[in-house]
């Protein structure tokens, strides 16, 4: 059966019996239907459970299952009757309509209900979209109507988004048709998922942090080179009052009723790749394990989920499982479909980016990390040893995991070593890759040379420029977030395997002042994807008597 087809198979349980697991009354939740709820109750501080952070090895077309594996251990943990939840971010409509499809774990491992939590939702895409759109069109109105503010309309930062892979609509022209319509100017969209309202909500404790951080957002630059913000325009309190619904997480459950809370989308390769603070401080209020996971490889996603959320919400994860498949460490081998390479020799060379993403979480974040395997019916023993001898010689647990067809059962071994590492009486110490206090070149450095392994980062001009201010304003403590390409360690995305000594030429920075943290962007990353040839949009089909839809991953 297909993922849809099984999600449709199984019976769901009413939301409020699941909340009652977490110890959370109907007072407690904003019901959405029978299945989906927001969580009204303020998280208790003084409560908090273990944090697992589930990552990856550099992604690769054939998709890796982080998601589902992360899902497929949370179900592991409950069937070991630990109290665990899952916390995980929504999905996209771009990727869902894109090339992904659906992102709500695959198989026997999925939450549900599948077809809300990959489309419409709750609606908090939208709300982010509606915040993010409604600045923007005050912006322009201030400038229509008489510009007191005196905003340079060639430095306006602020662009709308779209939740939507529109290429179209990465530059546009605004403003056209005669002076009723506005100021003439350039202008462009980015992806719901990139835009700075979506890393505010993601990063912000409460509304009133939020109301705050919204306030700070750089939105413009005035004739004389100042910032203006958000506060300035006096846009923080209508933005607000757009997003006081969606800043609640969302309680959904998995198909074999573990709780779980999906809340917030940033991509991990354009922003920093993790669900919200308010949902991982509610799922460590009420269960003893909290199941995390952060996007795309742990280059990317596991760096931005401990030097940027962990650093602002102050958590850290207790343990670390670090995914991998054999055809992804094939494809990072060097494997061609010819047959030139044999597959042994392809996997023996991919083993390198498993061992790089294994030694930065444990000798540069000092964590506790298992691998976790997630096998294919085409993996042969002999290929599975070759990844447990690395594992071996590094002193690292390692696990098959086979949720996919077997559900929580499947990853019982896995659950079994996560448990381990989590009850085995070592503390794990809060360790970031840099200080707050480092220059902004310090901590771009830290990364590209201590994560990416890059022999040197050079600067565009219109970086160093842009650098240089920062470095001199009130922002200069404010944590990085790099933008690259998630298929590699370095921003070329067919330099794979474990490439060191490369050169990483960041190209522009961009400030994010509400979020709270510096974008590095390197190379050809962009904010706006686009479609594919064969878009998922035009495989999906809807029957219109029974409403039942295929297609959807």
């Amino acid at each position: 059966m297909t993922d849809i087809e099984i999600a449709n198979s199984i019976k769901l349980t009413k939301i409020t019996e699941i909340a009652k697991k977490l110890s959370l009354s109907e007072d407690d939740l904003d019901l959405y239907g029978k299945y989906k709820a927001k969580i009204i109750k303020t998280p208790d501080l003084t409560k908090r459970g273990k944090l697992v952070l589930v990552t990856a090895i550099n992604p690769t077309p054939y998709g890796e299952g982080k998601t589902t594996v992360a899902i497929g251990l949370a179900d592991g943990l409950s069937l070991l009757k630990y109290k665990t939840i899952l916390a995980l971010r929504e999905p996209s409509l771009g990727p869902v309509f894109g090339v992904k499809g659906g992102a709500a774990g695959g198989g026997y491992a999925q939450v549900a209900p599948m077809e809300d939590i990959n489309l419409h939702f709750t609606g908090d895409f939208h709300a982010i979209t509606a915040a993010n759109n409604l600045i923007a069109s005050l912006i322009d109105n201030h400038i229509k109507q008489g510009n007191d503010l005196h905003l340079d309309t060639s430095r306006i930062e602020w662009k709308r988004c779209l939740d939507l892979n529109d290429r179209a609509l990465r530059d546009i022209e605004i403003g056209l048709g005669g002076k009723a319509n506005g100021i003439p100017r350039k202008d462009g969209f980015n992806i719901t998922a990139a835009s700075e309202i979506m890393a505010v909500l993601c990063l912000s404790k409460n509304l009133a942090d939020l109301k705050r951080r919204i306030s700070n957002i750089v939105v413009a630059y005035d004739t004389d080179g100042k910032t203006v913000t958000a506060g300035d325009l006096k846009a923080e309190d209508s933005a607000t009052i757009l997003l006081k619904d969606a800043i609640y997480p969302n309680l959904v459950q998995t198909l074999e009723g573990t709780p779980a809370i999906i809340h917030g989308g940033p991509f991990a390769n354009i922003a920093h790749g993790c669900n919200t603070v308010r949902a991982t401080l509610t799922a460590l209020s009420l269960a003893d394990i909290t199941v995390t996971e952060a996007g795309f490889g742990a280059d990317l996603g596991a760096e931005k989920f401990l030097d940027i959320k962990c650093r602002a919400a102050g958590i850290y994860p207790d343990a670390v499982v670090l995914v991998a498949t054999v055809r992804a460490l094939k494809h990072n081998g060097g494997y061609s479909p010819d047959g030139t390479k044999p597959q042994i020799d392809c996997l023996k060379d991919g083993l390198a980016n498993l061992k790089g993403h294994i030694e930065n979480l444990t000798q540069k974040f000092k964590l506790k990390v298992v691998v976790s395997i997630n096998r294919f019916d085409a993996d042969t023993d002999e290929e599975l040893a070759e990844i447990s001898a690395l594992c071996s010689s590094l002193n690292i647990p390692v696990a098959e995991n086979q949720c996919w067809g077997k559900g929580g059962a499947g990853a019982t071994e896995l659950a079994k070593k996560v448990a381990g590492l989590l009850y085995d009486g070592k503390a794990v110490e809060q360790k970031f890759l840099y200080a707050s206090s480092d220059t902004l070149k310090n901590k771009i450095a830290s990364i590209a040379k201590g994560i990416y392994g890059a022999g040197a980062v050079v600067y565009s001009d219109v970086a160093e420029s842009k650098l240089a201010v920062l470095q001199a304003s009130k922002y200069s403590d404010f944590p990085v977030c790099i933008a690259k390409t998630q298929y590699s360690f370095s921003q070329d995305p067919k330099l794979l395997g474990r490439p060191t000594g490369f050169e990483f030429a960041i190209r522009d920075v961009e400030l994010r002042a509400g979020s709270e943290f510096i974008v590095a962007i390197a190379g050809d990353i962009m904010l706006m994807p686009g479609l594919s040839k064969v878009p998922s949009a035009v495989k999906m089909t809807i029957d219109t008597s029974s409403r039942e839809i295929k297609g959807l991953f």
